[in-house]
């Protein structure tokens, strides 16, 4: 099927808009002067450590916890990335570091 360019042009225009109003839409409707939402501040205190404990849950899902030596490097990297998020405080510090570590010993120590 060949598309003609007003065709195109038709359904680049409809996908344009469907994209800008799915990004505009939550400013038009939350905008300041519908005043404070209790909900929405509370979504945006609650949502970032939902999505890190459903991110743990997901990473974790396919470990064989009946096998030491398939369990090891993961709780290896969890606990480092406990530490250095407990010393550091740094989200994206933890989980580099937490990654780089884990990678180093599924590759070179647990192969």
């Amino acid at each position: 099927m060949t598309l003609s360019s007003s065709q195109i042009l038709i359904i680049i225009a409809v996908m344009t808009l469907a994209t800008m109003i799915t990004r505009f839409l939550p400013f038009i409707i939350f905008n300041k002067q519908t005043g404070n939402n209790s909900y929405i501040d509370y979504l945006g205190d609650m949502l970032p450590y939902a999505a890190i404990g459903l991110l743990v849950v997901y990473c974790l899902r396919n470990v064989n916890f009946k096998s030491p030596a398939n369990v090891l490097p993961e709780l290896i990297a969890v606990s480092f990335i406990v530490l250095i998020h407990y010393l550091k405080e740094n989200t994206l510090l933890s989980i580099g570091l937490g990654t780089a570590l884990y990678m180093f010993l599924v590759q070179f120590i647990f192969v």
